[in-house]
């Protein structure tokens, strides 16, 4: 899955060789999170919504999916990782009977990586708007 030109992620180098990235989300400086974190091989991925760079949201839970993998895609590469090295995500959505919209664009990212996954139902995310959350962990060899 190609990274979006309008991801920008800021990498900073914390104690003990800690990495983390930004990707400037409003709500990282506020709740005092990265985006993603490595530690050695160890990569994780806080829970990401698919909002687009002026703060949108696609109609569809599809596109926001699409939005919320691309976002991780370009966080997994400023830390040194692709979405090949992702072993398991975790996907919170708002409707699950709309999971094949989201099934089809994860499969997309993911068909030949397999990770272990899971899809459950929330009653809201952190954004009226958004539909889909996702959660990444990768280990890079």
């Amino acid at each position: 899955m190609a990274t979006s030109s309008d991801i920008k992620i800021t990498v900073t180098e914390r104690a003990n060789g800690v990495r983390t990235a930004s990707s400037g989300s409003k709500w990282e400086p506020i709740m005092g999170y990265s985006r993603a974190v490595r530690s050695g091989s160890h990569i994780a991925v806080t829970g990401t919504v698919g909002v687009n760079a002026d703060g949108t949201y696609a109609k569809t839970m599809g596109e926001q999916t699409r939005r919320s993998l691309a976002i991780i895609a370009a966080a997994l590469e400023a830390l040194g990782a692709d979405l090949k090295h992702v072993i398991r995500t975790r996907m919170f959505v708002t409707d699950v009977t709309k999971w094949e919209e989201v099934a089809r664009v994860h499969g997309e990212a993911f068909a030949d990586i397999r990770p272990a996954t899971s899809i459950l139902q929330v009653a809201r995310l952190i954004d009226k708007d958004a539909l889909i959350e996702i959660e990444a962990d990768a280990i890079v060899p």
